[in-house]
């Protein structure tokens, strides 16, 4: 079983898709986003899932995906902003290099935006987000190694802090 080098969580506008890309050229190695695995496997995009066939069987979707990429991915693995919601994949991050993306709600909204098309924010986003990191903080805390607080830093400056802090080096 091939195991990830780094596993990315956090929530919606945290970078873990943008930080993941580079923090895996900086590793020499390649970024699996779970997200985009869902999208390709289902043939449609998340937000259209949502609400064709509800959050549940997305969850569903989710947390076969993250299983599939935990188990058959040597790179950056970057996780969907609730799949840490899942007990299954709590524990399955448990034993892993995981990093926790940390982020300011301004610097969040800045980065999704308010008319995000991300289902779970589509209504009232500052207030989502809120509702959203109460619930999955402490969730994010428990599964997270390492916690990078991204406020103020480039993808390029949250890549390297996390090498520096998982004392990284290129395969």
């Amino acid at each position: 079983m091939t195991a990830p080098r780094v596993v990315l969580v956090g929530p919606p506008g945290s970078g873990k898709s943008t930080v993941g890309a580079v923090l895996a050229e900086r590793l020499g190695t390649t970024l699996r986003d779970t997200d985009t695995d869902i999208e390709q496997g289902a043939g449609r995009a998340i937000p259209d899932i949502f609400v064709e066939d509800g959050e549940a069987h997305f969850r569903t979707l989710e947390a076969a995906a993250v299983r599939a990429a935990l188990s058959g991915h040597d790179g950056v693995v970057s996780l969907g902003g609730g799949a840490v919601l899942d007990a299954g994949t709590r524990a399955l991050l448990a034993p892993l290099p995981v990093v926790f993306l940390q982020v300011a709600l301004p610097d969040a909204i800045r980065r999704v935006g308010l008319d995000s098309a991300r289902p779970l924010l589509a209504v009232n986003p500052r207030q989502q987000w809120r509702a959203l990191m109460e619930a999955r903080l402490p969730l994010y805390e428990e599964v997270a190694s390492t916690v990078i607080d991204t406020e103020g830093l480039t993808p390029e400056e949250v890549a390297q802090a996390i090498v520096d802090a998982m004392e990284l080096t290129a395969a």
